[in-house]
C-alpha cells in the first residue's frame, strides 16, 4: 500500500501554484478564510458593521459606522505584518509541508528573510496551531505517556571525572517533560511540566470521565484507576499485550523526537510547548491533503488573536 506522503494527496499545493496566483488573488484567500460568513466581504472588527469602504490603493477599509479603518490582518496573528500576502501564503505552504517540520533557517533562505522574520512567523504559526486545541477534550480510548527533552549535561572527557548525570545534583534543571494524551483514531492534547505526574494530572483533567485510558507501569499513573477504565502495560516485558498498548502515544513522540534530531536539533526551554503543539496537530492531520492543511492554518492564523508572546519581539534586546 502506497504511503500516504508520497501520494497526489499529498500534494494539492504548491509553491509554484502559490506564486503563480499572484498577490491579488493571495489577498482575496486571506480575505475569504477571515470573513468565511460574507464570503471575503470585509466586516467591521470594532462594531460589526457590515458595510465598509474599500480603500483599494493601500488594502485597508473603513467602517461606515464607526468610522474604524482596519485591514484584513488587523487584530489577528498577522498584525502589522510587513510580508506580502504572497509571501505570507507561501510561508504557510512550506511550513505545512514539511513532514517533521521547517526550520527557520530554511523559510528565510526560501522566502530570502532574515532569520528573525522567519522564526517569528514559524512561532506565530505555531500558536495558532495550539489555539485550535485550547479547549480539546479527548474521549473514547486515551492513551498517555510522557517523555523528557532538553536539560543535556555534557560528559566531562577523562572518565574519573565523569559524574552520575541522573541525580539531580548533576543536572541543569532545565530538564522538562511533555506529556501526551491521544485519542486512538483522533485528537491529541500536550502539555509541558516539570515532571511526568504533574502534566499527567492536567491532560487527565482534558479526559471525558467515560473514557478507557492506557498507560504504562509508571506508579504517578495509579490516580488513573479512580476516574477512568484504565489499562495498564509493563513496558520491560511488550509494548502491547494485546488488552494494553501505548504505541499511539509512542507514535507522537517518535515524530516530537525526529523533528528535534533531524530539523530544529534544540527544542527544549520556553519554547517546548509551541514545538509539542505543532507535533500534536502534525500528528492529528498527518492523513489530510496537503492544501486542506494550509487552509486549516490560515484559518487558524485569521481567527487567532494578536500574540502576546510575540508582538513587540523586534523592540527586544534579544
Amino acid at each position: 500500500m502506497q504511503h500516504f506522503l508520497l501520494s497526489a494527496a499529498a500534494r494539492t499545493l504548491s509553491l509554484k501554484a502559490v506564486f503563480r496566483m499572484g498577490e491579488e488573488a493571495a489577498y482575496d484567500t486571506f480575505c475569504r478564510m477571515r470573513w468565511q460568513e460574507t464570503d471575503g466581504e470585509a466586516v467591521c472588527p470594532r462594531c460589526g458593521c457590515p458595510e465598509v469602504y474599500n480603500i483599494t490603493t493601500r488594502k485597508r477599509f473603513k467602517c461606515v459606522a464607526c468610522h474604524h479603518q482596519f485591514s484584513v490582518t488587523s487584530g489577528t496573528i498577522f498584525a502589522s505584518r510587513k510580508l506580502s500576502f504572497t509571501d505570507l501564503l507561501a510561508a504557510i505552504v512550506i511550513f505545512v509541508n514539511g513532514a517533521k517540520g521547517v526550520s527557520a533557517l530554511q523559510v528565510s533562505r526560501d522566502l530570502d528573510v532574515q532569520y528573525k522574520t522567519a522564526f517569528v512567523l514559524s512561532h506565530k504559526l505555531r500558536e495558532a496551531m495550539a489555539l485550535e486545541d485550547a479547549a480539546q477534550r479527548l474521549s473514547g480510548t486515551v492513551e498517555v505517556d510522557g517523555a523528557y527533552f532538553g536539560g543535556y549535561v555534557k560528559p566531562a572527557n577523562e572518565r574519573e571525572n565523569r559524574r552520575d548525570r541522573r541525580l539531580a545534583i548533576n543536572q541543569t534543571g532545565k530538564r522538562q517533560v511533555v506529556v501526551v494524551g491521544r485519542e486512538r483514531g483522533g485528537e491529541s492534547f500536550t502539555v509541558v511540566a516539570k515532571s511526568e505526574a504533574l502534566g499527567g494530572e492536567i491532560v487527565a483533567a482534558r479526559i471525558d470521565h467515560m473514557s478507557s485510558v492506557h498507560a504504562d507501569e509508571a506508579s504517578h499513573w495509579d490516580t488513573l484507576h479512580a476516574k477512568f477504565d484504565t489499562q495498564r502495560i509493563n513496558h520491560t516485558v511488550a509494548y502491547s499485550d494485546g488488552l494494553a498498548c501505548t504505541n499511539q502515544a509512542e507514535s507522537f513522540f517518535s515524530r516530537l523526537r525526529r523533528m528535534e534530531i533531524g530539523t530544529h536539533h534544540h527544542i527544549a526551554g520556553p519554547y517546548l510547548s509551541a514545538y509539542a503543539a505543532e507535533a500534536s496537530w502534525r500528528e492529528d492531520n498527518r492523513r489530510v491533503l496537503n492544501g486542506t492543511q494550509a487552509a486549516m492554518v490560515v484559518e487558524a492564523a485569521m481567527d487567532a488573536p494578536v500574540s502576546r508572546a510575540w508582538a513587540g519581539y523586534w523592540q527586544r534586546a534579544g
